[in-house]
Parts: structure tokens; C-alpha cells; sequence
């Protein structure tokens, strides 16, 4: 067994080779807390949550950092545009992000580091860069200087001469305009700490360097993060961590954005969609199933058709693990493996939609099985079932999702009573004879949302799809 991934910094699929046998370390760049968190930010999220279920299902042991930045420009300006203190901001937008992630399924990250929490180990990264001369302060301010890094431009494959480094207000003193700041002097109504070289607040590439090396050591596993990020952020921090003497990761992993008519989803374009608006309208283990089932490095572009093509797809699952828990008398505990196909395509580069198609496979040999009323060949394929739904987190059974099923307990109460009402006089129309009748009643269900399903114990009906 060997989990292969697409590193960007090799532009190619590796075989993935732990640094600590049976350990994996992750760093996934989280939130920038100044607004709360569209579909295309819990994308990220999603993503990194199904490696780490699936290297965790291969026994290993994984340690998962995700970063909290609660301090940059765009922050300090949400918070003169509010008349808000900055950390308020922050703190509830951070909040909202944590919700997003948990509503939608992801796992707890093992340490949660914010930037502002970590300003002492910022310090002792500058003056150690000061002291090799890869970086100088001035005005206030502290560069990284990007001609004394041999390996700058690695990652983004770019060429130094023709690079342009975004820059901020007040980046003065700089020796060049590609060195970019790690740390930027004080303005006034501004946020600082003291530094040796003056107040000031971090930059957003030094507090990932910073987080990283604290949490992780001078070398781990894996770094990830969106597409977007590739530069200047990572490589920026590649620069500071490595010209500081850190190996730091050794694979770079990145998923692609959420689109809308092409357009990277983006709270400046004004086209986001927020967590919190989707989570109304769908069922989360169906948002789940739409931003996660693609494949990590393949944009998904956003749409309400798509999202009722996953809404109708995972029903089909959800169905048949209903009607084989019907069938079986209570709950099927998942298999202790996943089959094997399912296995090869996790272990090809994260491969969800060449794993999903064996769950349908798997799905449709079930319901054969409940055709032809084999219980013990239907009970196996859900267990199988079970097993891969819970890797992709998407189990329905699985007490993380019971709570969603909770919250509609009374109004489905209410609906299930009025619904078998319509069905008692079905019923009375089928006794009769009364054909015509009894599938216009069927038919009425049918366009109001409802799936009538006439089984052994009786009649029974589900929502379907929009």
C-alpha cells in the first residue's frame, strides 16, 4: 500500500514517503478571519479533512495544524470600516468559520494556532533571517531580501527579473521592490507589539513560517492550502523558513477554487456564497457531498443545478441505507475495510470521484440484493457502504449527522402524519381497485416533493429531489 499525491513543488504525483514511519504531519493555511466563510473557503477545508480521514483509515497517526490568521490588512480595514476593534472582528468571523467547518462534517484540527498568539517565535525567526543577511529592517519595517534565497521562485515557477511583489502602504525603505515584509511598522490607529526594530504587526507570510516551525519542527510532511496561494504566500514562506534552516515540508499539496460563471468566488468579486446562507437551503451532508466528491485539484463551478444533481445523488445512497436498515432490524456496522478499488483510487492522488463510483456500484448491487430479498448480501453491501461513506465523511448513520436529522424532528413529525393521512386513502383507493385514483393521489405526492415507496411493511415516502 502506498499513498501517491500531486506535489506542486515536483509538478508531479509522488509516492508519499513519511518523514516519522506511521506518522503524517499537516499544515493547512486556514482562515483570514475578516469576513465570514463562503463555499469556496470550507472547500479547503473539506479537502484536507478527507486526507486526513483517509491517511488516518491507513493507520496513520496524523497531526493536523490549521492556522488562524487574525491579523492583516484586510482586517484592520473591516475594522476602520465598522468603527469595530480588529480583534472583534476577527473573533467572530473566526467563530463562523469553526462553525462552517464543524456544520459541514471536518474533523477538529489538532492544534489551532492564531497569528497573534505567536508573535515571540515571529521575533525569533526575523533576528535569526537578520543575523544569516536574508533579511534587514527599515523604517520600522523588516524585509526579506529574495536575492539571497538560491531557491526563491521554486514553487510558482517564476523568474526573479520578471516578478511583481505585491506590496502594501508604508512598505517604505525597501533595498528592493521584490522584497516583500515580514513584518510592517506601526500606522497610526493601528494594531502593534514591540519588536527590536520598533511596533509594529506581523506579515501574513511570516506568521505561517512562525506557526509551522512551533508546531511541527523544522520539518514536516505535507503544507497545503488553495491554488491562490502558491504565490506570494507560499512561497514567501518557503524563503523564510528555509533561509532560517528549516527543511520545512517536504510535499505541497493544493486544491482548486469554487468558480461562479468562471470566476474564482471571492468576497471582492461580490460573488461568494456564505456557509451560512447554503446551510439553510441545503442539507449540510449534501453541501458536503458537492464541494468534497470532486476531485481536490478540479475546479467546481457553482450552480443550483449541480447542487441538486448532488442533492438526487446522495438520496439514492441514503436511500438504500435506509430501506437495507429496515430490512436488517436495526443498525449495520461498517465493514473493517473498504474494498479494494475503493482503496487503489483513495491511495491515486486522493481520487474521490473514482472512489464514489464504486459506493454507487456498491449501492446498486445492494438494491439488486433487496430486489431479489437476499438480506444477507444486501446487509453486506452496506457495510461495505458504511465503510467507504465514512472515510469521504459522509455517512448517514454516523452521530455527527444525527443532530441535522434532529432538527426537522417536529415538522417532520407534522408532515409524516398529514402525508400518511393522503396515504390511509391510497390505500382505501388500492383496496377498492380504484387504479385511477389511487396514482393520482400518488402523482399529487409526487409534485408536492414526496417519493412514495409502496415496501413490505407498507407504504413509505422521502423527500425528493428540487
Amino acid at each position: 500500500m502506498t499513498i501517491r499525491l500531486y506535489d506542486t513543488s515536483a509538478r508531479q504525483i509522488r509516492d508519499f514517503t513519511p518523514l516519522v514511519p506511521g506518522c503524517v504531519s499537516i499544515y493547512l493555511c486556514g482562515a483570514t478571519v475578516q469576513a465570514a466563510p463562503h463555499i469556496g473557503h470550507i472547500r479547503s477545508g473539506l479537502n484536507f479533512d478527507i486526507m486526513r480521514r483517509w491517511f488516518a483509515y491507513r493507520g496513520y497517526d496524523v497531526t493536523f495544524v490549521r492556522n488562524v490568521t487574525d491579523i492583516d490588512d484586510k482586517i484592520i480595514a473591516k475594522s476602520a470600516e465598522q468603527g469595530r476593534p480588529w480583534w472583534s472582528i476577527g473573533y467572530e468571523n473566526e467563530r463562523a468559520f469553526n462553525d462552517g467547518y464543524a456544520v459541514l462534517g471536518c474533523l477538529p484540527p489538532t492544534y489551532e494556532p492564531r497569528a497573534t498568539g505567536h508573535i515571540p517565535e515571529m521575533i525569533e525567526m526575523m533576528r535569526g533571517l537578520i543575523e544569516r543577511g536574508h533579511a534587514y529592517a527599515a523604517d520600522g519595517n523588516v524585509y526579506f531580501d529574495v536575492r539571497s534565497f538560491e531557491g526563491y521562485l521554486q514553487l510558482s515557477n517564476q523568474e526573479l527579473d520578471n516578478l511583481l511583489q505585491p506590496s502594501g502602504e508604508g512598505e517604505t525603505g525597501k533595498r528592493d521592490q521584490r522584497d516583500f515584509a515580514m513584518w510592517k511598522a506601526v500606522k497610526p490607529g493601528e494594531p502593534s507589539w514591540e519588536t527590536p526594530w520598533g511596533p509594529g504587526r506581523p506579515g501574513w507570510h511570516l506568521e505561517c513560517s512562525a506557526m509551522a516551525h512551533k508546531y511541527l519542527g523544522t520539518a514536516f510532511d505535507i503544507h497545503g492550502g488553495g491554488i491562490d496561494l502558491i504565490f506570494p504566500h507560499h512561497e514567501n514562506e518557503i524563503a523564510q523558513a528555509k533561509a532560517f534552516g528549516d527543511e520545512f515540508a517536504k510535499y505541497w499539496v493544493h486544491n482548486a477554487w469554487v468558480t461562479l460563471k468562471g470566476d474564482k468566488m471571492s468576497k471582492s468579486l461580490g460573488n461568494s456564497v456564505l456557509v451560512s446562507t447554503m446551510t439553510k437551503e441545503w442539507r449540510p451532508i449534501v453541501l458536503r457531498y458537492y464541494l468534497g466528491t470532486p476531485h481536490y485539484r478540479s475546479m467546481i463551478e457553482y450552480s443550483k443545478e449541480a447542487l441538486r444533481d448532488a442533492e438526487s445523488a446522495f438520496a439514492r445512497i441514503e436511500g438504500f441505507v435506509q430501506r437495507v436498515v429496515e430490512k436488517a432490524g436495526g443498525v449495520v456496522e461498517p465493514s473493517a475495510e473498504v474494498p479494494p478499488a475503493f482503496a487503489e483510487a483513495m491511495d491515486d492522488d486522493l481520487g474521490v470521484p473514482q472512489a464514489l463510483a464504486i459506493v454507487h456500484t456498491t449501492v446498486r448491487q445492494g438494491n439488486s440484493a433487496l430486489a431479489a430479498d437476499d438480506k444477507e448480501a444486501a446487509v453486506a453491501r452496506l457495510a461495505e457502504v458504511r465503510a467507504m461513506l465514512g472515510v469521504l465523511g459522509l455517512d448517514p448513520l454516523d452521530p455527527q449527522w444525527a443532530e441535522e436529522g434532529d432538527r426537522g424532528d417536529d415538522l417532520h413529525g407534522v408532515v409524516d402524519t398529514l402525508v400518511h393521512l393522503v396515504l390511509g386513502q391510497r390505500e382505501a383507493a388500492r383496496g377498492r381497485k380504484d387504479w385511477a385514483a389511487a396514482d393520482a393521489i400518488r402523482d399529487q405526492l409526487n409534485q408536492s416533493g414526496l417519493v412514495i415507496e409502496d415496501s413490505p411493511q407498507g407504504p413509505r415516502w422521502t423527500l425528493g429531489p428540487r
